[in-house]
């Protein structure tokens, strides 16, 4: 990592954004264009974003499996809004083992239609329902324009994918994962975002109604943070997925889809990151951690190493890096661990030993002192006594504390215009909260003139009728209106 600085966010947030992927070690460009190489460290913060969710999934009853990269083109043309919608993004396999395939296979965007292929043979009775299964794994979309984690031609995620008897099932089960999301977007990734319906030209393609988490990021741009999907019977009757009811009559069954990416660390760093580099909430973060010793020589080496190791010894229930490189100076680590995001630090010097205090630093308040634990130059001297429970109050006041910042950000920069000429003007420089008629015409209107979209409509409504921000017709809900990654 070079020792040069970032591009400040006021400048380029941008470029701000691509510097700090690279210089953070989250990912690097890959030697197919579009492409992503996810580094450990960004890798160690998707494992704990994968482990977060699991345990979610898992507690309202849903389980894992594995299903093919590899899906027939068939398979695709079933359904015929979900091919349309997904043409352009699809990467084909034309030729296998040195010969033409008889069939095309598509390299998979979604796992829907081969999903609903194995439903269909599994689903016999209504006693084989639900159906709840979660897969882990990587998909590719042929995509112009792309950027580090936001958007790649291959990324990781997770998708949902469940068989109920019921519409009202299947809804209340979009719901309900649509809440998972943003369980975890708030109280792991203190990423505050807004649950809501999105509008009918901006929903998934095959997908009866569309829900999603959204999120403003620092630049106050949106970013759709995850999706769930209310799917009907289009894909039951496209792949005959039916079952015998208790009247022993056959039923088409109701299916949901519903997935969160590798995107969302995207969402991680332009929520919370600022011009020194990354800013991880702890709950999610690699390492929580970090203790570097300061010594000037192998004497005052010798009285400070022997407290570094009782300190990780009791610190044993956090992840912690002790940071004992020889070849580079203290500063020098202070800005790399800044960089990569580390929440807490902790100092160890000579003067530390004597006094049996530490110095520590939180990384959500980059020079400020903490005068609560009596600080100085943005450092908390504290003592090694009870440094366990000291860490761990510290910890959980970080998460709460970025969480706070950002809620405040994000609704500072949501506005609610008196006019459509306010809106075009607002648009540019955050959210906008309008009412809306709901018509595809006034949609439209506003992404040509304003190059912004409907990103959803919040679940929470004022209630209660206004005229239409655009047309000046009827309306009976509001929407939010952003420029979006």
């Amino acid at each position: 990592m070079t020792d040069e600085k970032l591009t400040p966010r006021n400048v380029d947030f941008s470029e701000w954004y691509n510097q700090l992927v690279l210089k953070a070690e989250l990912a690097d460009y890959a030697p197919v264009r579009g492409c992503m190489v996810v580094r450990p460290y960004g890798w160690a913060l998707w494992e704990n974003i994968q482990a977060a969710l699991d345990q979610r999934f898992k507690a309202t009853g849903h389980v894992n499996a594995a299903f093919p990269l590899f899906i027939p083109m068939s398979f695709l043309e079933k359904e015929k809004a979900h091919v349309e919608g997904f043409s352009p993004e699809l990467a084909i396999v034309t030729i296998g083992g040195g010969e033409k395939l008889e069939e095309p296979l598509v390299v998979r965007p979604t796992s829907e239609t081969v999903i609903g292929s194995m439903y269909a043979k599994w689903i016999q009775s209504y006693r084989d329902l639900p159906v709840l299964i979660n897969q882990w794994g990587n998909v590719v979309r042929w995509e112009l324009r792309t950027k580090l984690f936001l958007r790649t031609l291959e990324f990781y995620w997770q998708e949902g994918h469940t068989a109920h008897t019921s519409e009202q099932e299947a809804r209340e089960e979009t719901m309900r994962m649509l809440g998972v999301y943003a369980d975890f977007a708030i109280n792991e990734g203190a990423v505050p975002v807004i649950q809501g319906v999105k509008s009918e030209s901006e929903k998934f393609a095959g997908a009866v109604q569309s829900t999603s988490i959204e999120a403003m990021m620092g630049d106050t741009r949106a970013l759709q943070a995850g999706t769930s999907h209310f799917l009907g019977q289009n894909f039951a009757k496209a792949f005959n997925i039916q079952y015998l009811d208790t009247n022993n009559t056959l039923q088409y069954v109701w299916t949901t889809s519903w997935g969160l990416s590798t995107r969302f660390i995207g969402a991680i760093i332009m929520t919370h990151g600022d011009d020194q580099g990354l800013v991880l909430p702890p709950r999610l973060a690699p390492i929580q951690v970090v203790v570097i010793p300061i010594y000037k020589n192998d004497s005052e080496r010798s009285i400070v190493l022997p407290v570094v190791e009782r300190i990780k010894a009791e610190l044993a229930g956090v992840r912690l890096k002790v940071d004992d490189r020889t070849e580079v100076t203290p500063g020098f680590k202070f800005n790399d661990w800044e960089m990569r995001g580390v929440p807490l630090r902790i100092e160890v010097g000579p003067k530390d030993v004597e006094k049996g205090t530490v110095a520590l630093v939180r990384r959500d308040k980059p020079g400020k002192e903490d005068k609560s634990l009596g600080s100085a130059h943005g450092r908390s001297f504290v003592p090694q006594v009870g440094l366990a429970r000291t860490v761990d109050l510290l910890l959980s006041e970080i998460q709460s504390s970025l969480l706070r910042r950002a809620t405040t950000f994000r609704d500072g920069n949501i506005q609610d215009p008196k006019d459509y000429t306010e809106l075009k003007e607002m648009v540019g420089n955050g959210w906008v909260f309008s009412w809306w008629c709901g018509s595809q015409e006034c949609e439209a209107k506003v992404k040509e003139d304003t190059k912004a979209t409907s990103r959803c409509i919040p679940l929470e409504q004022p209630g209660g009728k206004r005229k239409c921000i655009v047309c000046g017709k009827e309306a009976s809900e509001k929407v939010y209106i952003a420029k979006a990654y």
